[in-house]
C-alpha cells in the first residue's frame, strides 16, 4: 500500500520537527498544511515542499487527506480535531489531548462513531531511552516496581518563548505544559492510574515577558505555576510528580527515578527520545550504564504518526492512542481538582500499557 497522505494544521514553531521528520518515515507523506494565517501555510509549503497550502477548512475538506496533524494551541486542539474526526480523518493532536475532560470525552466518542483513530503526543516514550527502560523493567532488572518519582522544575518560558501568553491560561501551566510527558512514561512503563491527590498553587500572579518580541509586556496568570502531585497505579506501585514554572535557579532533581524490589533505575528525560539509563541493582553501591536496546534516539517527533499509520494498514492498536492521551488529561485535571477540594481524585478512565517497541537487531 501507498503511504498515507498528512495534512498539518498549525504551522508556528513546533510545526517545523514534524514537517522534518515526517518525510522520513514510509508510512506517512505530508500532502498538505493548514494555518488560520495561510502565509504561514504558504511559508512551510515553500520551505519543505508540500504540494497544498490550504485554510483550515479546505484541508479538511480535502478527501484526499488521511491523517490531520493537529499542531494548534491548546485551546483549538479540541474543536480542530472534531472537525477533522466528524470529516472521516484520522487524528494526531499534540499535547494535551484537550483542555478539558468533557471535549477529551467528545473526542474519543466522534472517533470511535466515525471509524477513525485518534492519537496524541507525547510520543517521546516511544525512544530509545525509555524504551530501555520499559524493557528491563519487563525483564525484571529492578524485580517488581513498588514507587516512582518525577520532577520537572524551572523558571518559566517568559524568558525564551517569543509569544509565552498562553503558558499561563488554563490548559496551560507546568502540568498541562510538561505533565504529559511525565505522566504518558509513567503509563508506558508501569500502566495506568487509579487516584491521584495532589497541592497546586500559583506563586506568581503576574508574570513580565523578558523574550523578544513581546518583552515588557505583563502576562496574569491563570492556572497553577508549581505542583506536587500522588498518583496510586492500578499495578499498587505509588507514585510522586513535582511540575513547577517557579523554580526560578533551577534544579539538580533526577527526571524519573523508579524504584523495584530488585533495584532502582535512573530514567532518561521524558522529553527526549534517547538519554542515559543508569541501573543500580540491589545490594550494589555502583550505577551501572545501561546501553540503549532501542533504536529512535535522536528527535523522532512525528514517529507517533508514523506508528498510528502502520497500526491503520496492518491492523491493531496504535501506541499513543487517544485512550491513554485521555487518561494522562484526566489525572491531570484530577491533580487540580484534589487541590482545590481537598481529596484523593478517583480516575474514570483506565487505558492499556502501549504495547513495546521493538528493540535493535543484535
Amino acid at each position: 500500500m501507498g503511504k498515507m497522505k498528512v495534512g498539518i494544521i498549525g504551522c508556528g514553531n513546533i510545526s517545523r520537527i514534524y514537517f522534518e521528520n515526517l518525510q522520513k518515515y514510509d508510512e506517512v507523506e505530508v500532502y498538505a498544511c493548514a494555518d488560520l494565517d495561510v502565509s504561514r501555510a504558504e511559508a512551510r509549503a515553500a520551505e519543505f515542499g508540500i504540494p497544498k497550502a490550504y485554510s483550515v477548512e479546505d484541508l479538511i475538506a480535502d478527501p484526499v487527506v488521511e491523517i490531520v496533524v493537529n499542531l494548534t494551541i491548546p485551546q483549538a486542539h479540541a474543536s480542530v480535531s472534531i472537525q477533522a474526526l466528524e470529516a472521516g480523518k484520522h487524528v494526531y493532536v499534540e499535547k494535551p489531548l484537550a483542555v478539558t475532560r468533557e471535549e477529551g470525552l467528545k473526542m474519543l466518542e466522534t472517533a470511535r462513531s466515525k471509524g477513525v483513530r485518534l492519537a496524541g503526543a507525547p510520543e517521546t516514550f516511544l525512544g530509545g531511552g525509555i524504551q530501555t527502560c520499559r524493557k528491563l523493567i519487563d525483564d525484571g532488572a529492578i524485580g517488581t516496581p513498588i514507587s516512582a518519582s518525577g520532577f520537572m522544575l524551572c523558571g518559566g518560558h517568559e524568558g525564551w518563548h517569543p509569544d509565552p501568553a498562553f503558558y499561563y491560561q488554563v490548559g496551560g501551566g507546568p502540568m498541562f505544559d510538561m505533565g504529559p510527558y511525565y505522566l504518558t512514561a509513567f503509563v508506558a512503563l508501569l500502566g495506568p492510574i487509579r487516584r491521584v491527590t495532589g497541592s497546586a498553587v500559583i506563586s506568581y500572579p503576574e508574570r513580565t515577558i523578558t523574550s523578544e518580541p513581546k518583552r515588557g509586556q505583563k502576562v496574569k496568570v491563570e492556572t497553577p505555576t508549581h505542583l506536587a502531585g500522588v498518583l496510586d497505579f492500578e499495578s499498587g506501585a505509588v507514585g510522586t510528580l513535582i511540575t513547577s514554572f517557579d523554580a526560578i535557579a533551577g534544579t539538580s532533581l533526577p527526571n524519573i527515578e523508579i524504584h523495584g524490589s530488585a533495584g532502582t533505575l535512573l530514567v532518561p528525560d521524558p522529553n527526549g527520545f534517547g538519554g542515559t539509563v543508569r541501573l543500580r541493582r540491589a545490594g550494589s553501591h555502583e550505577w551501572e550504564e545501561i546501553p540503549l536496546t532501542h533504536g529512535y534516539t535522536d528527535n523522532n517527533r512525528g514517529i507517533g504518526v508514523a506508528d498510528m499509520a502502520r497500526a491503520i494498514r496492518e491492523g491493531g492498536q496504535h501506541r499513543a492512542n487517544g485512550e491513554m492521551a485521555y487518561h494522562v488529561l484526566e489525572a491531570m485535571h484530577g491533580f487540580h481538582d484534589a487541590s482545590s477540594e481537598g481529596r484523593h481524585y478517583v480516575m474514570q478512565s483506565s487505558c492499556q500499557r502501549p504495547a513495546p517497541m521493538s528493540p535493535l537487531a543484535p
